[in-house]
């Protein structure tokens, strides 16, 4: 008879920082886990903790396997000395591992590069034999044999379901490492499976994980919307976001199922507002279709009651000071509704972490200690035309002036008048609020002054304002946005 054994999952939170744990609706479930935990033999016990929920604490099991991003790998590093120090055998996989593995063997006994499909199976199997190497190679593997993910295990009170749809993104964007993951080619699951899959989650928002989910390939635009229209027809009521490219829009048709199926909000890879900068990490899609095609894009998705997410890059090869608050006033004026401001970040595996530290320039470089400032918000390195410290005190008064609340509201209302939708206008708004508590973590941003200076009338005139949207919010939350938080927490939430 075989022996029941237990393997422990972890996914650490970074002690530096909270970035997106800062608030419950932004703390993701680990999906990778999630698959590890479908991969395991029925006779091993599976318990899972994140310590985005709990305090961590030191629990028996015959493995513990961690997953990890760049951020947060330095605190895996130290959990992991606390079980090897017990006799415990430890596993890291994930991106981290897959892009620094010299690294990461010097504090885990055994680590998994590449996808868990190819090498899990094999580590069990090995470790119940007494032969488990220190290393084990997944690759690319056969994506329509992915199991789905064992979502039991996901015992916390997570907003969102994550289901992926595909692997693989062809785009040479200098500062991601996703081709460097899981390769270059788009590797598409079935829809009759994902749609299988949509059927087993059990929360209303929903976030398809895909680093593209409306890919470059021939007939994508056609299996998209067979997704979408898939959903509308088996009754799979979700609110859903994604992320996408620029092409996003280029089919009305599928926008209209998008919203039909539930989409809220497109997470879209703007990152520059002008060709150099784009230049800068080979953002080439956005070069062919021209800086001058966002305004049309961003018409188009809102016709469909869709709001754009925007990511935008500072401290770029080419930019000056007065480039980022250049950058700054695009975000203000354009009518894009969400927007995430990170500061460029050379994460290991990608062209720019291997170009900057060739040239001396990466100043937080103590690794793997400084690993957990690679945040996003934080500077680690010296670019051509700014200094590291100049370019973090820069970055600080711009996200104040773009997340105070008037400002985050302001975009809010020019969202319900592109989108005519109250719920899209407030998801557009709470995802900037978070961005906010992200970015100003210790700042103080509930200050109705802030950062309003000048003369009396300006400050009367601000005040009168934020008291009035005070009661706009207030009757948009409760008729919209409750609905989602009692089919969340059968209760209603905290505004």
């Amino acid at each position: 008879m075989t022996r029941t054994r237990k393997l422990l999952l972890i996914n650490p939170a970074n002690k530096a920082r909270l970035g997106f744990i800062n608030d419950q609706s932004t703390r993701y479930m680990p999906l990778g886990l999630g698959i590890v935990a479908a991969l395991t033999p029925s006779h091993w016990e599976v318990d899972f903790l994140d310590e985005s929920f709990e305090k961590f604490t030191l629990r028996p099991a015959d493995i513990v396997a961690f997953t990890s991003f760049t951020s947060n790998a330095f605190r895996a590093y130290e959990l992991a000395a606390l079980y090897r120090e017990a006799g415990i055998h430890t596993v890291l996989g994930g991106i981290h591992a897959s892009m620094c593995p010299d690294e990461a063997i010097n504090y885990f006994d055994t680590i998994v590069t590449g996808e868990a499909e190819g090498a899990w199976p094999g580590l069990i199997a090995d470790f119940e034999s007494g032969v488990i190497k220190r290393r084990y190679e997944g690759g690319i593997t056969d994506i329509l044999a992915a199991p789905h993910v064992r979502r039991e295990i996901f015992k916390y009170p997570y907003a969102f379901d994550l289901v992926q749809t595909s692997r693989g993104c062809p785009m040479a964007c200098e500062f991601c490492s996703v081709s460097q993951m899981c390769g270059k080619t788009y590797r598409e699951r079935d829809v009759e499976d994902i749609l299988a899959e949509l059927e087993e989650t059990t929360r209303p928002l929903l976030f398809f994980v895909d680093d593209n989910l409306v890919n470059q390939k021939k007939g994508a635009d056609e299996r998209a919307i067979r997704l979408f229209k898939g959903m509308v027809e088996r009754g799979i009521k979700k609110h859903w976001v994604s992320q996408a490219a620029l092409n996003f829009a280029d089919n009305d048709e599928l926008l209209y199922w998008a919203r039909k199926s539930g989409c809220s909000l497109i997470l879209m890879g703007i990152e520059a507002e002008k060709p150099q900068a784009l230049k800068d990490v080979r953002k080439n899609l956005n070069l062919k279709r021209g800086i001058d095609s966002y305004d049309r894009i961003f018409t188009k998705i809102h016709k469909h009651g869709i709001a754009v997410l925007a990511t935008m890059i500072f401290g770029l090869e080419s930019d000056k000071k007065e480039d980022l608050y250049a950058r700054s006033e695009f975000i203000r004026k354009s009518s894009i509704d969400s927007y995430q401001c990170t500061i460029l970040t050379p994460l290991p595996g990608t062209v720019i972490f291997e170009r900057y530290k060739a040239q001396n320039r990466i100043v937080l470089n103590n690794y793997p200690a400084d690993w957990q400032h690679y945040h996003f918000a934080m500077a680690t390195l010296d670019t051509p035309n700014i200094k590291i410290d100049e370019l973090e005190s820069t970055m600080h008064e711009i996200w104040i002036n773009l997340y105070n609340k008037e400002a985050m509201r302001r975009k809010m209302f020019r969202t319900l008048w592109n989108t005519k939708s109250f719920m899209t206008a407030y998801w557009g708004y709470a995802c900037n609020c978070n961005y906010a508590r992200m970015f100003l973590e210790g700042v103080s941003v509930n200050n109705p002054n802030l950062p309003v200076s000048g003369s009396a009338w300006k400050r009367f005139k601000h005040r009168l304002y934020m008291k009035f949207t005070d009661k706009v919010l207030w009757v948009i939350y409760q008729l919209f946005w409750t609905r989602i938080i009692n089919q969340l927490y059968g209760v209603p939430g905290k505004h």
